[in-house]
Order: structure tokens, then C-alpha cells, then sequence
């Protein structure tokens, strides 16, 4: 479906990020997308991801020879990445599916590079068949390529390392701890040089690859990083006297700030790091890849949700709403890791105004630690307004959790016109029906246990 309504605008053509919303949330209302048969919906800004791809392209621009992908477990939603792969993005990928969801999007299979801890054998031979890119994760997923790989195949193969620079203020987001189960552990006893040896061995290897992170990795951190593993390629290359190694993956991981409006680090920041901590990774010597994926959406998609009831609980005000850890997940299970802004708006969709007062805005979830915000300062909210989670453009909306059996939200996209301010909806999602929710519970198969009983 597209739908349009009109909207302020500012006079270049273009609202500030916040009344821009404001104007998508009141549309969203107007439509019918947020209301009482709809009460929960992701919706992206597609100019947004534009001017985001664009800003990495950019931050990018005087080095030759760079891969920037997406990392499709960020929005695993096809239209997105249609728009990611339209905007000259190329597709990381970690698993079947969403190997499969990148291709159906249109990306080449020598755009796409295929991650994962725990690839099959059937896995890598689809991606072998293919030519798509390989990482391989550890010494022995390269001997299964060993037995794998058909030598004629395009595939680019390279190796994951794990730099071990340490981790950042999130213990589950860094991946470069001495203990990750990610990659080769560049420091441990014997490792070094096992690597070395990998690839004399294979002069069919020919990248290396190496991710340290995302939120909570300061970029000296990620810098540190990449800084390790291009120093190892040039010992490699350097020890075997061949330019084996042509290209590097860098990984992604550009933490986002969910504090305000403001992208903050930039990836022109990103760019200066590297440059001060490995100042001949732009040198053109090596391709390089990247793989940034929250980067590039969070900032560029809310979620809206309708608020069906308030109560008073032991001096607290409760907004119960339709988005909770089903959509919010990280944001439930670590409040403190991952808080989100909330917008307070009317039933009409427009922002409320008037005194504020401290509010836990929680959600569906039948458990106790369903909120999303504690003690938010926030226009009083009542039955039938509408909230705001800002910032959740990546891993929210698209990925949720199939708790309490709840239906998957709809998602759409967004465009807010020029002189006119007309704000155009696309859908990117329906909502799930109960008879999806159904089929995928088993109905098909509804007496096949007590069958097998008799």
C-alpha cells in the first residue's frame, strides 16, 4: 500500500529529524497504520538510510577499492535491503536465511560475504557454488573448505582473527575479548604462527578478516583492532614473500548514540582512527570490506505504539503499551546497556505538551520486567495516546521475539516529500495474522502426537 498525507515542512524541502517525525507519526494515525486494530508498527525513513549509505560512502571516498556491506542481521526485512542494495551497499550475511533474504533483495553474490561461527558443510557449499565471499571462522572450518572447495570457484576466502584488544562497557557486544568465540585467537601460544601457516598452505586464502565489536567499543577500541590485523597480513604477506593477502575485512561495529538526535561518532570519525592507528590500511594496498549494519538504520526508524491502559502502582504511573520485549528486546533485558527515548503523542498523533510526570512506559509481555523506560519524564499519558521508541530503525522492529505468541508488527517505510512536506508510507511489512501465528505453532500437524500415541 502507499498512502499520503501532508506535512510541515521546513524551507528547503527538509524537516529537523524530530518535527519530520512528529508529522510521520500524526500520518500514521490519520491512515490507520497506529490505532486500535494496528497498535504497534516500525516505520524507516527511507531518505534517511540514503543520506546515511551516503555518508559512509563519503567518509570513504579517497580509498580505492572498498566493499561496504550491510549486515543483514540489523534489518533482516527484503525491501530494506532492496534500498540498501539500490544505494550501492554490498550484503554481510550470517546464516541460510539470511543468505537467502540477500539474494532475493538483489545483491550479486560477489557483494555478499558470508560470516558465521558455525557454518555447515551445506552452507559453505551453496556459498562456494555461488561465489559468494567465505570468512572462515577457525583453522578447522578451513580444513572443511580444504575438502570442499572446487577449484574453480570465484569465492574470495578469508580468515577470521581474533585480535584480543579486550572489550568495551558491553560484555555481550565485544568480540575481541581474549575468551570470544569468534575468530582465531591472535595471542594464544602457537596461534600466530598457525595462522601463517594457514595460509602458506592455501594460497587460495587470500583475506583476512577481523571484527572487534559494536555499542559500547570506543572507535580507538575497533581501531586497535583492525590495527592488529592489518599488521598480521603484512607479516604474512612479508614472510611468505608473495602478496597473498589483497584485501582486508574490517568488520563494522560504529557504535550509535542513543542519547539524543546526534550521529555521534561519525564514520568520518571512524575514518580518522583508523588512519592514526594504521595509517597504511588506506594506502590502496589492500581491498578493503566493511560491514556496518546498526550504523546505518537505527537512527533512521521508530517504532509507534498505542498505550491501552494506565494504572497507579505503589506511587508509580504505568503506561501499558504494545511494545515491549518483543520488539524491544535488548532494551528489557539490559535497560542500562540499551535505553531508548520515548515521544509522548495524543490519539490525534500530535506530540502532548502540559506538565510532565515520571513514567514506566512497559509493554505486552506477560512478565514483570517488561519496560521499556523507567521514570521517564514525560506529558501525561492516558488510554488511546500514542508512543514513541526512537533510535530503533535496527534489530527492533524487524527481528522481534515470538514471546507470548504475539503478532509480528507491521513496517513502513517513509518518505517525507519536498515542498509540500507530503509524507508518503510504503509497506515493507504486513502485520502477522493469527493464522500465520497458527501455522507456524504446529496446526498443520495438530494431532500428531496423540496419533502416535494410538
Amino acid at each position: 500500500m502507499t498512502q499520503t498525507t501532508s506535512a510541515p515542512h521546513h524551507e528547503h524541502g527538509t524537516a529537523p529529524s524530530a518535527a519530520r517525525y512528529d508529522a510521520v507519526v500524526e500520518a500514521a494515525v490519520q491512515q490507520g497504520l497506529l490505532g486500535e486494530g494496528d497498535p504497534v508498527a516500525g516505520f524507516i525513513d527511507t531518505e534517511g538510510v540514503r543520506a546515511s549509505v551516503g555518508a559512509l560512502h563519503d567518509a570513504f571516498a579517497a580509498t580505492p577499492g572498498v566493499l561496504h556491506t550491510f549486515a543483514a542481521k540489523a534489518c533482516s526485512l527484503i525491501p530494506v535491503l532492496r534500498l540498501l542494495a539500490g544505494s550501492g551497499m554490498g550484503c554481510e550475511v550470517a546464516s541460510p536465511g539470511e543468505l537467502r533474504l540477500a539474494l532475493e533483495a538483489g545483491f550479486p553474490a560477489p557483494r555478499i560475504v558470508l560470516d558465521s561461527p558455525a557454518k555447515t558443510r551445506e552452507e559453505i557449499r551453496l556459498a562456494l557454488a555461488l561465489g559468494v565471499a567465505v570468512n572462515a571462522d577457525s583453522l578447522a572450518e578451513l580444513r572443511r573448505i580444504d575438502a570442499l572447495r572446487n577449484p574453480s570457484t570465484t569465492s574470495v576466502l578469508g580468515l577470521r582473527i581474533n585480535p584480543q584488544v579486550g572489550g568495551g562497557s558491553i560484555g555481550p557486544m565485544s568480540t575481541a575479548t581474549d575468551t570470544s568465540k569468534f575468530g582465531v585467537a591472535l595471542r594464544d601460544p602457537g596461534a600466530r604462527e598457525a595462522i601463517v601457516e594457514a595460509f602458506r598452505e592455501r594460497p587460495w586464502l587470500t583475506r583476512l578478516h577481523a571484527h572487534v565489536g559494536s555499542q559500547g567499543c570506543p572507535l580507538e577500541l575497533i581501531a586497535a583492532g583492525v590495527a592488529r590485523s592489518h599488521e598480521l597480513a603484512e607479516e604474512i604477506n612479508g614472510t611468505l614473500g608473495v602478496r597473498q593477502i589483497t584485501s582486508l575485512d574490517i568488520g563494522g561495529g560504529l557504535p550509535v548514540n542513543f542519547a539524543d538526535e546526534t550521529v555521534r561518532p561519525t564514520y568520518a570519525d571512524y575514518v580518522a582512527a583508523l588512519t592514526a592507528a594504521a595509517p597504511g590500511l588506506f594506502s590502496g594496498h589492500y581491498a578493503l570490506v566493511t560491514e556496518f549494519g546498526r550504523s546505518l538504520l537505527a537512527k533512521n526508524g521508530f517504532i509507534g505504539a498505542r498505550v491501552e491502559y494506565t494504572k497507579d502502582a505503589g506511587g508509580r504511573r504505568i503506561a501499558l503499551t504494545h511494545a515491549g520485549a518483543q520488539t524491544a528486546t535488548r532494551t528489557v533485558l539490559m535497560p542500562d546497556a540499551w535505553p531508548l527515548r520515548i515521544g509522548a503523542f495524543g490519539p490525534d498523533g500530535i506530540p502532548k505538551s502540559g506538565p510532565v510526570l515520571a513514567q514506566d512506559i512497559a509493554g505486552p509481555c506477560c512478565f514483570a520486567g517488561d519496560v521499556v523506560a523507567y521514570g521517564r519524564e514525560l506529558p501525561e499519558l492516558a488510554e488511546d495516546d500514542v508512543v514513541v521508541l526512537y533510535d530503533t530503525g535496527a534489530y527492533y522492529f524487524s527481528t522481534p521475539w515470538a514471546y507470548n505468541s504475539l503478532p509480528r508488527p507491521a513496517v513502513y517505510g517513509f518518505r517525507v516529500a519536498g515542498p509540500t512536506g507530503a509524507v508518503t508510507f510504503a509497506t515493507v511489512r504486513e502485520p502477522q495474522s493469527l493464522d500465520s501465528i497458527a501455522a507456524e505453532s504446529g496446526l498443520a500437524y495438530v494431532d500428531a502426537l496423540i496419533e502416535q500415541d494410538g
